[in-house]
């Protein structure tokens, strides 16, 4: 076995198409799709592998996504033999990294974050929120965070020391980007194209109902310990599995740390989904990511 870390992508990484090598190629990938369509009631080969407005419909991208992830990374450990010592993913992808370390099973994990994408969704009305990225080097180490807190936004993920994405009411962000752009040198800040302000405290209403629904399955919580919590930012604490996660949707995404401490574990870091953001992340800290988004890809890894 090869030792490994492995992490996933989230929203916002989907892309018509996704899998659909996999699938066609390995017995495994393609009982996963099945296992996953069934536990749901849904096609995710159709969503998945066709254009497909449901793609970007949150309550149908988060099942496609965490399929799409989980059957590229078990044909990888069937294929490879890769092992991994150690599972992080940003937003969504924590699912996909905690089905990848057994704390999840695939079928419950599908209901779990079809539910999660349905409620996110239904937390605001659509045109009330916004996020927007904001983009300059050594960004925490200018008075962002400040100007930030100061506008009634919030920081949403923390994904590296060059980028950080806000989130909150949609007048109060793009006030929030007019005060950045006129106050930090060279920032730039991009408005997002998403269906609502993810990630700010606009998604706490949400919270106790996607606990109870957490609650309603069986975790085998030990499991989780492998998997490092956006939230906390270190390995999950498996008796506070379900408060984390749940904390994760109104929470920020602390990113820099999850890639901080896997650095630590001085391994090979491979990045598993449709797309690869996560490794232009990694290299803003001189850490090199192999990418795994086709069957192509895993001709070209390299485990030395």
């Amino acid at each position: 076995m090869k030792k490994v870390v492995v992490v996933f992508p989230g929203q916002g990484s989907q892309r018509p198409g996704m899998a659909k090598d996999f699938y066609e190629e390995y017995q495994c990938a393609r009982e996963v799709f099945e296992e996953a369509s069934d536990s749901i009631g849904v096609n995710l080969k159709q969503i998945c592998f066709e254009e497909n407005e449901l793609l970007n419909l949150t309550e149908f991208t988060q099942p496609a996504i965490l399929t799409t992830e989980i059957a590229m990374y078990r044909t990888l450990e069937k294929e490879l033999g890769i092992q991994s010592s150690a599972f992080a993913g940003h937003s969504l992808g924590e699912y996909s990294a905690l089905v990848a370390s057994n704390a999840i099973l695939l079928a419950d994990a599908v209901k779990i974050v079809k539910k999660r994408g349905q409620l996110m969704q239904e937390a605001v009305p659509q045109g009330i929120g916004a996020m927007a990225a904001c983009i300059c080097s050594d960004l925490l180490k200018t008075d962002f965070l400040k100007l930030v807190a100061e506008n009634e936004v919030e920081v949403a993920n923390f994904n590296s020391f060059e980028q950080i994405v806000i989130s909150g009411k949609k007048e109060n962000v793009e006030k929030t980007c007019k005060v950045l752009s006129e106050n930090i040198a060279g920032i730039q800040t991009i408005s997002l194209n998403v269906s609502a302000p993810f990630h700010s405290s606009l998604m706490k209403p949400i919270e106790r109902e996607f606990q109870q629904y957490l609650e309603s399955f069986k975790l085998e919580k030990e499991n989780s310990k492998f998997v490092l919590s956006n939230y906390t930012g270190d390995f999950h604490i498996p008796e506070e599995l379900v408060v984390n996660l749940t904390k994760q949707i109104s929470g920020s995404v602390n990113w820099i740390k999850n890639m901080e401490i896997l650095a630590e574990q001085k391994l090979p870091i491979i990045e598993i989904g449709p797309n690869r953001p996560l490794s232009k992340f990694f290299s803003t800290m001189g850490i090199e990511v192999q990418s795994i988004i086709n069957t192509k890809s895993i001709k070209k890894l390299k485990l030395n």
